[in-house]
């Protein structure tokens, strides 16, 4: 039996890493505050708005089953580097873009070098942690890497205000620099291995691979439970919510980053609690999704409801529940865990992972395509009006992931040995 690696090392890697993810989630919702700023910088509709981050989502869930391809190949390490720099190269282009395409390409490539790090990161808390404490390290990860969200709602807002457009984002790209140094020096695949390589892969292996882990009912599950829980939190934090608050709701633009920086405190306060109750509940994993999944629905339809503006107050309960999704989205990927091998745990992630960014990337473009349709007149012209009829969109999608998930819940349940998973064996 090998030693356990020291305390010292595992947190250097597993630091880097989440500092790693921290300034990918940073990057990935920098726009999030600058939405009007871009409308009058490119001179866009707010369908064109959505386009930024249709894009930005759509690349990074088509990207997610060949990385976890990459990450079993060829290793955590190798792949989260090149997403970091990725990440640089991206940041400056959409910083010194000065017309909408340039600007379209940027943003394609902040998807990619998001898409290459997460997975990444789940597989060295995997590598480096002990079975029965990686669902709690999984939630902590996800939970403080949602500082960089933070880091793009007030920051940022603060950096657009003070030096501009290109000297905001190209102070963004810079933080890639110093993690892709930090990466090199510090972050080893496993205890055991700098680089560590998996095995060739034929076209016809990877097909049998993606196939046994999309064949186990607990994959599945967790696919839906990551669609279901996320598109809320990830289209308000990505584009709609600052302008959903300021246009639809009467907010001051301060109130607003505000309200964005409370649902990042709901995600970090909320993680740690997930984290604990999986690892010592697993057999109720769906049940705590579904809770929460019931509990958003509850608190957008009296928002939604509510004649006129909301007041502040239920929006506060608004971004606190909401935020709470992120965190649940992360179950998910617990399920993955315990329903497939180690050698197939990347690519099942991948799988599992593309669900929740494909289903926020439909509520995204169809948010924008109703404004549109609301409000010809373009984002000077949106009405909280329209911004219900937009919002509710999200129902479409919460009925068909509340469905799927009772579906899979009970077929998952049917083939897992609820003795071994409490055990902590099935890991």
């Amino acid at each position: 039996m090998r030693e356990a690696p020291a305390t010292r090392t595992v947190a250097l890697v597993w630091g880097v890493a989440l500092l790693t993810y921290m300034v990918a989630v940073f990057h990935r919702s920098s726009l999030a505050v600058a939405g009007l700023e871009a409308s009058d910088r490119f001179g866009i509709s707010a369908a064109q708005l959505a386009t930024f981050t249709m894009l930005q989502l759509l690349v990074y869930a088509g990207m997610q089953i060949p990385v976890g391809l990459l990450v079993d190949r060829f290793g955590s390490r190798s792949v989260m580097l090149a997403g970091t720099v990725m990440l640089v190269v991206a940041q400056t282009a959409f910083a010194l873009a000065d017309t909408y395409a340039l600007a379209l390409l940027a943003r394609t490539l902040v998807g990619i070098g998001d898409a290459l790090t997460f997975i990444c990161v789940l597989r060295l808390v995997s590598r480096w942690f002990a079975p029965l404490r990686v669902p709690f390290v999984t939630q902590v990860t996800g939970t403080l890497g949602q500082l960089g969200a933070v880091g793009a709602a007030v920051p940022m807002t603060w950096a657009l205000g003070r030096w501009g457009w290109t000297t905001a984002y190209l102070a963004a790209a810079a933080l890639g620099l110093v993690l892709a140094i930090a990466t090199l020096l510090v972050v080893h695949d496993s205890p055991d291995d700098r680089n560590l390589r998996g095995p060739r892969l034929s076209l016809s292996a990877v097909g049998a691979s993606l196939a046994a882990s999309w064949s186990h009912p607990g994959t599945r599950l967790g696919f839906w439970m990551h669609f279901t829980t996320q598109f809320s939190s990830t289209a308000l934090s990505l584009l709609w919510g600052y302008p959903f608050l300021v246009r639809g709701e009467g907010r001051s633009p301060h109130e607003a980053g505000l309200l964005l920086s409370l649902m990042i405190v709901a995600v970090m306060a909320s993680g740690p609690v997930l984290g604990w109750l999986i690892g010592r509940h697993p057999w109720h994993r769906s049940s705590m999704v579904l809770g929460i999944v019931w509990s958003i629905v509850a608190v957008w339809t009296v928002v939604l409801l509510w004649p006129g503006p909301a007041p502040l107050w239920m929006l506060v309960v608004l971004v606190l529940v909401a935020g709470i999704g992120g965190p649940a989205s992360m179950i998910g990927f617990d399920l993955g865990r315990t329903s497939n091998p180690v050698e197939r745990l990347a690519s099942a992630s991948g799988i599992i992972n593309q669900a929740g960014f494909t289903a926020s990337l439909i509520l995204v473009v169809a948010v924008g395509v109703i404004l549109d349709w609301q409000t010809p007149g373009g984002s000077t012209a949106y009405t909280p009006e329209a911004f219900r009829w937009a919002m509710s969109a999200q129902y479409v999608l919460w009925a068909l992931g509340l469905a799927q998930i009772w579906r899979y819940r009970r077929k998952a349940r049917a083939v897992i040995d609820r003795t071994q998973l409490e055990a902590g064996v099935l890991a």
